[in-house]
């Protein structure tokens, strides 16, 4: 709530204080309304099932359909990157493509295997069973599955969806990155029919060995090698063909898509038909693939497989969320609609909880398969139903057929596939011309990926992304500000500017002798008041002079390292009179913060030998507002008034002043006390007449003469509180800029 006066000139503000009481109250008083809320949201479907019509049916079958073809072969080769027989994969798309509807707020989603939780998944299981010989990679992949969906659904649950946007878009394409190239590298020797490379080494042993194994290479490359070419051509066909043909485009959209189909589908009849009369394939190929669910039944935990995984958790459920929601996002955004974060983290932690009944590896969003069913034209989450009856159909009716599927093929789609992953040197040069520090964390996300596991991948870039964040936190960017005047207003206005502008720069002039102005481009809070005010003290001292000067060694400070040179260099600069803090980047104000704004006013009124007043400058909260009044940065003594010794010490002290000790006088006036100070405040007349709706206003003054809602007001107040300064003992010798001049009281 505001209060605003106005005369014939002025408009004068003021803020009533908040009340938490009343707050709490209407909090209380809507709480069974957001508790319905909160109901209704965890089911979206409700908000659009009723408006479901023949037309959307069609569309969502098409792209079921087309993404459950797709799905089919991509499910399988995730499935044996996961150290898990293929039909696992089928079954984590079934139930991510069956379920996910229910709770979707992205209509272009698709839920299954992905290639990054695949190799996580693989990862995990390599390390927990060459540990422990007893357990099997199923019940790692189920205990795993059934973990991270509950810790992804308690943070849905809990609307802690927030904890995504900590880490940037770099990071997360940094580890993907890294994750598509050691896919694609682990996939090489399959593809060539390599046996003597163990795929389960790191990437940069398993690119070395298959070089070295190279001649090894088997009738398996002319499968692997051919669907490569085959994949490729395919698409790069369809879209040069879309370009010269538009007539024709969505026709071959959908022939690109089956691309996939047709190469496993020629693929097998090929191996089938090479393989008659023979008791040994020549070719590796995925042999028998039991039909139907046969993996069902209520997850067996214990505490040893819980405690197995454990350590991959994190990661796992940092691949759940990120991996997902960032692809939830980019589809929000072409598509013109708003995701829920909170909503669709509920949605695949519930989606892996009810997976694991299943039998299924933990699943999240698939980019490859989401881009084909936005493509396809889909217009609802339901969708991925008819997703789910093609994996069905293929689980229960072409599983025979599964038999000759080859591994060179599998391996094929996979990498083809993953390559969309990888972010080229396109992508690494713009990011290295927005931001450095981005482009570390995405390269070290690279590297420690390849050299090691996806899982410390994550950790590092992560680790690095959060290190950076709290870096630029704690030591924002400190401005110290000059003006440049402005050409064809009536009243002179000024440009204020960084003296360290790079265009502007050397325009700037610096402020009337005695004022000086500082901008902070960051909250004002606990990480950064030290930094801060040091800057302030530093910037105060180096534009001004010490009023005090030291004729003898004794009567000089431990701490201070001046000497006679600097101090007759520094006897040609003014005293310190007022120090202008622009707040236009303050969002957020804290009690180090107010101690750090205190702290540097007491060491500069220390310098100066009188009081320096603080004027604040575009204030964008009431709440920052509030904080500096109740620390008495309000009511600063003015007009030759500096009682320094009534200055606040410390706004909330840590340690209790000792009662023993010397008794230290506070500024105890409080924001209500502080209105009955006349001399300090600007005068308003009653006027009822409200200038809410007019279209055009003077520019507002807050009712308190230390905070503005411009620069130069600011300045200007700072000049007319400097004219009325007591004569200092050496002002005769003292030459002022700007034209303001020492008055005597």
């Amino acid at each position: 709530m505001s209060d605003t006066k106005s005369n014939n000139k002025d408009l004068v503000i003021d803020y009533e204080d908040i009340s938490y009481q009343q707050e709490t109250q209407e909090f209380i008083h809507k709480l069974p309304h957001y508790i319905q809320d909160y109901v209704i949201s965890l089911f979206p479907i409700a908000s659009w099932i009723h408006r479901y019509n023949l037309q959307w049916l069609i569309r969502d079958i098409i792209a079921g359909v087309t993404v459950g073809v797709v799905v089919v072969p991509q499910s399988m080769g995730y499935a044996k990157i996961a150290q898990l027989p293929p039909q696992y994969g089928l079954y984590t798309a079934f139930v991510g493509l069956c379920v996910y509807c229910l709770f979707a707020t992205s209509k272009d989603i698709s839920i299954g295997p992905t290639a990054v939780m695949s190799l996580l998944v693989g990862q995990t299981i390599t390390r927990i069973t060459t540990a422990s010989s007893d357990i099997t990679g199923p019940e790692i992949a189920v205990t795993f599955s059934i973990l991270t969906g509950a810790i992804a659904m308690f943070i849905g649950l809990v609307r802690l969806g927030i904890i995504v946007d900590f880490i940037p878009a770099p990071a997360i394409a940094g580890f993907m990155t890294g994750s598509a190239i050691t896919i694609s590298i682990g996939q090489w020797p399959k593809l060539f029919g390599i046996k003597a490379v163990n795929t389960q080494d790191s990437t940069y042993l398993i690119f070395g060995n298959f070089f070295k194994y190279l001649p090894e290479t088997k009738l398996d490359v002319a499968f692997g090698l051919s669907g490569l070419v085959w994949l490729y051509g395919v698409r790069y066909a369809c879209q040069y063909l879309s370009k010269r043909y538009p007539k024709y485009s969505t026709l071959f959209f959908f022939f690109g898509i089956m691309r996939n189909g047709i190469l496993i589908i020629f693929g097998t009849l090929i191996a089938f038909l090479i393989n008659i009369g023979k008791s040994t394939s020549p070719i590796s190929i995925l042999k028998t693939v039991p039909p139907g669910f046969q993996a069902m039944g209520v997850p067996q935990i214990n505490t040893s497989l819980v405690s197995a995984v454990a350590s991959s958790l994190p990661s796992g459920v940092i691949i759940l969320i990120l991996e997902h929601i960032a692809i939830a996002k980019s589809f929000g955004r072409i598509n013109d609609y708003n995701i829920n974060p909170n909503q669709e983290i509920i949605a695949i932690g519930f989606t892996n909880i009810w997976a694991a009944f299943f039998g299924a590896y933990p699943s999240t969003g698939s980019f490859s398969r989401s881009a084909i069913k936005a493509r396809s034209g889909v217009k609802t989450p339901i969708a991925g139903i008819f997703s789910a009856l093609v994996v069905i159909l293929a689980l229960y009716a072409l599983t025979p057929a599964f038999y000759y599927i080859p591994d060179a093929s599998l391996a094929a789609v996979v990498i083809h596939a993953v390559s969309d992953l990888v972010s080229g040197p396109t992508y690494l040069k713009r990011l290295a011309k927005i931001s450095l520090w981005e482009c570390s964390t995405f390269v070290v996300a690279v590297i420690v990926t390849f050299f090691t596991t996806v899982e410390y991948g994550i950790y590092a870039s992560v680790g690095l992304s959060i290190a950076i964040l709290l870096v630029r936190v704690a030591r924002p960017r400190f401005s110290t500000l000059g003006r440049i005047p402005l050409a064809g207003t009536d009243d002179q206005g000024y440009l204020y500017i960084s003296h360290k502008h790079p265009s502007l720069g050397k325009k700037v002039s610096d402020l009337p002798a005695g004022i000086l102005m500082c901008r902070v481009d960051e909250s004002f809070t606990y990480p950064n008041s030290g930094y801060i005010s040091e800057k302030m003290i530093a910037f105060g001292k180096a534009r001004s002079r010490r009023f005090k000067t030291f004729t003898s060694k004794g009567d000089r400070s431990w701490n201070d390292d001046s000497n006679s040179e600097t101090d007759t260099i520094r006897h040609q600069l003014p005293l310190l009179h007022s120090m202008i803090i622009d707040f236009s980047s303050v969002n957020r104000l804290d009690s180090s913060g107010l101690q750090g704004i205190l702290d540097a006013q007491s060491a500069l009124t220390k310098y100066a030998g009188r009081h320096v007043e603080f004027h604040f400058v575009n204030i964008i909260h009431p709440s920052i507002r509030r904080a500096l009044i109740v620390s008495g940065f309000s009511d600063q003594p003015r007009y030759g008034d500096d009682h320094s010794e009534l200055q606040n010490t410390e706004v909330l002290p840590v340690i209790p002043p000792s009662k023993d000790g010397p008794v230290i006088l506070q500024n105890t006036r409080s924001a209500e006390s502080s209105e009955q100070i006349t001399d300090i405040h600007y005068a308003i007349e009653k006027d009822d007449e409200s200038i809410i709706t007019a279209r055009s206003i003077p520019l507002p003054r807050d009712i308190y003469p230390f905070f503005h809602w411009s620069a130069d007001e600011a300045v200007k107040t700072a000049v007319r509180t400097l004219q009325y300064r007591p004569l200092p003992e050496n002002a005769s010798s003292e030459k002022l800029s700007a034209g303001v001049t020492w008055h005597s009281r």
